[in-house]
């Protein structure tokens, strides 16, 4: 039987190469988007084609009833979710504290940490009732470490990993998953502000001497997703190359 999972964010970068992932392994896929809604419909009809059910779903997570209204419609749509992948997020360009403006900061938090509450707080009653079920949060690595001249990306990140710490612990005695995927510098329209040589020097960085790639971030998702990982929850798995060891 075919699992149901909704990813928000799914119409680029980590999120979209999730959605690809999951149609492989044989699940059916709602696609959550905010912008870039013809990539998220051509990434339903590659799915469909591979045999999944699949749907694209718009909504802005950091409004909280679009968020409500998304988790709707995937249930509504696919049927009972089995999983949860929490990855819409933004980020600023790297400036200082001083020069963040009170705009700029509403919309990191709003988007990275209230959407995230905004979605779990819409699907957590329905993997309750089934007693069963995994979420997966996306992070970053700065939200562990912290990221010079990344304030606003960094706390809002940094809270998601408290927030993923905090449900696993309240949804465990309902038999309920929650970890979280904290990825490090990944080739994504997010870094497409860096040159090349910005990235190959955060590459050189990390312990296996290059950036990674959107499809091996979402091997990690899928990874904590599934029954593979059924006795895991309440961790932060690092994809990073080894920047942090």
């Amino acid at each position: 039987m075919r699992q149901n999972v909704l990813i928000t964010g799914a119409s680029r970068g980590i999120g979209a190469a999730a959605a690809v992932r999951f149609g492989q392994l044989g699940w059916n896929v709602a696609l959550g988007c905010h912008t870039g809604w013809e990539k998220a419909q051509k990434l339903v009809c590659a799915l469909q084609a591979g045999g999944s059910q699949a749907l694209a779903v718009r909504g802005d997570v950091s409004d909280p009833e679009q968020a409500k209204e998304m988790v709707n419609r995937a249930e509504q749509e696919l049927g009972p979710l089995d999983a949860l992948v929490c990855c819409a997020g933004v980020a600023l360009p790297q400036q200082l504290l001083t020069d963040t403006t009170d705009q700029q900061w509403r919309q990191v938090m709003g988007v990275d940490l209230d959407g995230v509450f905004y979605t779990l707080r819409a699907a957590v009653p329905g993997f309750v009732r089934r007693k069963r079920g995994a979420i997966v949060t996306v992070s970053s690595i700065w939200g562990v470490t912290g990221g010079s001249c990344e304030v606003a990306y960094s706390a809002a990140k940094g809270g998601v990993i408290g927030l993923t710490k905090a449900l696993a612990k309240e949804l465990g005695p309902s038999h309920i998953r929650v970890n979280c995927v904290a990825p490090g510098v990944i080739d994504t329209e997010m870094n497409a502000h860096l040159s090349r040589a910005d990235l190959d020097a955060l590459g050189e960085e990390t312990t296996l001497g290059r950036i990674g790639t959107a499809e091996e971030a979402a091997e990690a998702i899928c990874f904590l997703a599934s029954q593979r990982a059924s006795f895991i929850t309440g961790q932060v798995l690092l994809a990073d190359g080894g920047m942090v060891v």
